[in-house]
């Protein structure tokens, strides 16, 4: 499997490690209540509400990146600026994620538009697949 493909895995548990303060935020706040979980939800502060807000940019974010990575792959573009731009968007979600946890606003916008300009380059990579190659 090739490093972006990893990159895209890797990107779908991080959705996932995202979700997991929620829960923890929602089983704090008298249990984890599984019959309206959306409505407990929206009751979040604090943490639990930026925990929230974390794991769904996450799924936003994912969408865009793994669209990149398939349009990369699709056309054959592929070489160490495809695989660069994959790896860095996996460190940057990672540090969006710590950023929001602990409340870092500016950072946290920094590292998203990291974020979206590697999944908008690996969009239009084909268009400059022939430098690439």
């Amino acid at each position: 499997m090739s490093i972006p493909f990893w990159c895209v895995l890797i990107s779908a548990l991080l959705i996932y490690v995202a979700r997991m303060p929620v829960a923890k935020a929602m089983k704090e706040q008298g249990g984890y209540n599984n019959h309206l979980p959306r409505q407990q939800q929206a009751q979040l502060t604090g943490f639990g509400a930026r925990a929230l807000a974390a794991h769904q940019n996450s799924i936003e974010a994912f969408m865009l990146f793994a669209v990149g990575v398939l349009m990369a792959h699709t056309t054959q573009t592929a070489g160490w600026l495809i695989d660069t731009l994959a790896i860095i968007f996996v460190i940057a979600r990672i540090i969006y994620l710590l950023c929001y946890w602990a409340d870092l606003a500016w950072q946290r916008s920094l590292v998203w538009v990291v974020g979206l300009v590697c999944s908008l380059l690996l969009m239009i990579s084909p268009t400059f697949r022939t430098v690439l190659l």
